[in-house]
């Protein structure tokens, strides 16, 4: 058990009991965005988990320790995980099952709408190929069981042929493992803060399958910590959502052992800035990713951070962050994807 880790178990010795497969072994940064904070007239830290280090970074890698770390205890020799094109999830597992010795099957899922050559080969498309994934396909971007459920034909398989696979399964039916990972970070966040004696008033983060933000929110929970957890709508609609994060929280908190009450105001969500939909862009995302790169030269996605930094913008703009504010923005990654969005990132 790394330092890092055995100080979060400190104050959340729940933790403990999960297997984990370490990825990293230090706290991500967590700086101000000075020039943004002093144009908008709020205090803007962004919690730096595009640095964590795995092929190009982001939050998954806290997601995949638990994961993973369940996969070695089950002797597993192949990893099979699904995702969109662009999975910022899917790179990742693949990178954290070559460092392994494992092999990665990732399944891209065709989530996303009139797409060019760009989004199909580069970015985390690239990636893939780099870390010598075996892709398959499927084409139902939305039928997040059937996607689950053909990994699992997928896996049946290979344990036929003598392999031992273990498979990510992102649905709803099965345990949030990845939001530990998140539920850490909550602790670690926090630790930050409470060493330089302030406290953000909201943290901001991009929610789409959820479990980012009800691991932070539990974590944050779990531990006393009431800051209010802003959720950022990048796939569903916000009533879709709500109903969602919901029950992946109660999930999460009988993980932990907790008999926390989820109470309605805790669960915040926006889709403000949603339109037309997951993975396409639109205009306040792509100045949000203009602002962050020319301002304080913070590179965001097309998919996620720059629609989570759209969310804080708008957030902005209507007053539910006010004047003075502190905000801590999660920015979970994603790097590799502006480069499949080519030009659509830069506002005119």
């Amino acid at each position: 058990m790394t330092q890092r880790f055995s100080d979060l178990v400190s104050r959340l010795p729940v933790l403990s009991k999960f297997s984990r497969l370490p990825l990293y072994d230090t706290p991500t940064p967590l700086q101000a965005m000075a020039n943004s904070s002093r144009n908008l007239g709020v205090k803007i830290d962004i919690k730096r988990d595009d640095l964590l280090p795995l092929a190009m970074g982001g939050n998954k890698v806290r997601q995949l320790e638990f994961y993973l770390g369940q996969a070695k205890a089950n002797g597993s020799d192949t990893v099979l995980i699904t995702g969109a094109v662009q999975s910022n999830f899917v790179r990742l597992c693949a990178a954290a099952a070559r460092t392994q010795g494992w092999h990665p099957i990732v399944q891209l899922e065709d989530r996303v709408p009139n797409t060019d050559s760009h989004y199909a080969s580069s970015g985390n498309v690239l990636l893939l190929q780099l870390l010598g994934a075996e892709i398959i396909r499927y084409p139902m971007g939305e039928d997040e069981a059937g996607a689950d459920a053909n990994l699992d034909v997928i896996a049946d398989r290979l344990r036929q042929n003598g392999k031992r696979p273990y498979v990510i399964h992102l649905g709803l039916d099965h345990a949030p493992l990845g939001a530990l990972g998140y539920v850490a970070a909550a602790v670690e966040t926090r630790l930050q803060y409470q060493v330089r004696g302030i406290d953000p008033d909201h943290v901001v983060v991009a929610s789409g399958s959820g479990l980012t933000h009800v691991g932070f929110l539990a974590g944050a929970r779990a531990i006393g910590w009431n800051v209010n957890v802003l959720g950022v709508c990048v796939r569903r609609s916000a009533s879709l959502q709500i109903k969602r994060i919901k029950q992946r929280a109660m999930e999460t908190f009988r993980l932990l052992d907790s008999d926390y009450q989820l109470k309605s105001s805790d669960i915040d969500v926006c889709d403000a800035v949603l339109a037309p939909g997951y993975g396409q862009m639109n205009k306040p995302v792509s100045d949000a990713i203009t602002l962050a790169a020319r301002q304080d030269a913070i590179l965001l996605d097309p998919v996620y951070t720059g629609r989570g930094f759209a969310g804080l913008l708008h957030h902005v703009q209507t007053g539910r962050i006010r004047p003075g504010d502190r905000v801590c923005f999660l920015h979970t990654g994603g790097t590799p994807g502006i480069f499949a969005y080519g030009d659509q990132t830069i506002a005119d």
